[in-house]
């Protein structure tokens, strides 16, 4: 026998399913006002205008442990706070409060029943009759635990990240010092300066510089830019420091000192990851009995040096065709002489002088402007040349965004031609 389904194994009507929903949502929307206040998120309370608390939701009764019969007509708001709190509510909060009628999201404490802290954000408006006049104040107060919480956490990740930033900088600064000869030689007959300008105090640079004794009253001295920053531009400049140190010994001869870097930085960083560098190298060789000496220059990719003579001229010591250090297995050097008379200086520098910007114009320094500087100090002397090279690399300021190794020498003029 055949059976018809019920009522209720029919599909339900769409108009009426939309009803149920209106009910539904208009029985949501005719939730307690009162009920509203009492549990929020949030705490709320009303005081009068001297402070004492007309109103506190459960809320906020809740945080802090009180009954409600403990607080309403016999405590006033500032009573609630910390005693930096309330110095601050009475110096503060509340004159600000009286003047623009309204003061947002302030960062207090308030003090729980069992003494506890609890960090919230303070909101108050006072509400006004239909006269004007100021009738009593309304409180909102957020929960600001979490708040503190991660700020207090974001402050000690910040100090921790200080910290470690101001030991990476004292490491950097002790394995630089380690990369730089401690003192410079003593040259008779020669006045010697050198200056190292540290770009950035998070990062070890490539510059090196130094000046050391040879046999047979020789001496020799170099000035050098590593390619990069870093660990390992420290390990490159380590290697090329005491390699040509311990090649001069072997062959003074410059052109022969830079071939034997090269051999050695070509050997050691022919991978997937070649290391170079640039390198100018002199010999110093007294000549002469009137204090002059000759200075046989090699280069390798390096600027050339710049002649300040004692006639008042400044021209770079040119050394066309020197090839980068490392990069090929036979790397052409360039090689020249130059002679220095008494009241001359020959100054080496790095890159990072030429190629540092205008901090006005943005423009690159340059060598131009390096040799008209120059032209300015001529005559001069090693000192000299270098406190005036120091005040450009402070003029420049952020300009410089790479280190710059700076040696300077020369001959001091005979005492008839000194400046009185």
């Amino acid at each position: 026998m055949c059976t018809t389904s019920g009522d209720h194994d029919r599909d339900p009507d769409p108009g009426e399913q939309a009803q149920d929903d209106r009910a539904l949502f208009s029985s949501l929307l005719e939730d307690s006002a009162e009920d509203l206040y009492e549990h929020a998120p949030c705490g709320y309370l009303s005081t009068l205008l001297d402070g004492q608390i007309a109103k506190i939701n459960t809320t906020l009764l809740r945080w802090l442990g009180f009954e409600r019969g403990e607080v309403v007509g016999k405590k006033q708001f500032s009573e609630l706070l910390t005693v930096g709190g309330r110095l601050y509510h009475e110096t503060h909060y509340a004159p600000l409060l009286r003047m623009q009628g309204e003061v947002s999201g302030i960062a207090l404490e308030l003090k729980a029943a069992d003494g506890t802290r609890l960090p919230v954000l303070v909101t108050s408006t006072v509400k006004t009759g239909g006269d004007g006049q100021p009738l009593l104040i309304r409180t909102t107060i957020f929960d600001a635990r979490d708040r503190r919480a991660y700020e207090s956490e974001l402050l000690r990740a910040r100090q921790e990240a200080e910290r470690e930033r101001e030991r990476l900088q004292r490491l950097a600064t002790t394995l630089q010092r380690t990369l730089l000869p401690p003192t410079l030689a003593n040259v008779p007959g020669l006045d010697v300066a050198a200056h190292y300008h540290i770009a950035s105090a998070d990062e070890v640079g490539g510059d090196f510089y130094d000046l050391f004794p040879l046999g047979s009253g020789t001496w020799g001295m170099f000035l050098g830019d590593v390619c990069g920053k870093g660990a390992a531009a420290a390990a490159i400049t380590s290697l090329a420091r005491y390699t040509l140190r311990a090649a001069a010994v072997y062959d003074p001869d410059p052109a022969a000192v830079l071939r034997n870097l090269n051999t050695v930085l070509n050997h050691e960083y022919n991978g997937q990851d070649p290391r170079y560098c640039t390198v100018i190298f002199g010999l110093l060789t007294p000549e002469g009995e009137q204090g002059a000496f000759r200075v046989t220059l090699a280069s390798g990719g390096h600027p050339p040096a710049l002649l300040m003579s004692s006639n008042g001229r400044a021209t770079f010591v040119p050394t066309p065709g020197g090839q980068l250090i490392g990069v090929l297995p036979d790397a052409h050097i360039a090689t020249t002489t130059v002679h220095l008379d008494p009241g001359d200086t020959l100054l080496l520098h790095t890159d990072g002088l030429t190629e540092a910007h205008s901090a006005l114009t943005g423009d690159r320094y340059g060598d131009e402007a390096l040799l008209d500087f120059a032209q300015g100090l001529a005559p001069t002397s090693a000192p000299v040349a270098l406190a005036a090279i120091r005040e450009l690399l402070d003029t420049l300021g952020s300009g410089v965004d790479d280190d710059t190794a700076v040696l300077a020498i020369s001959i001091p003029p005979p005492p008839s031609e000194e400046p009185q």
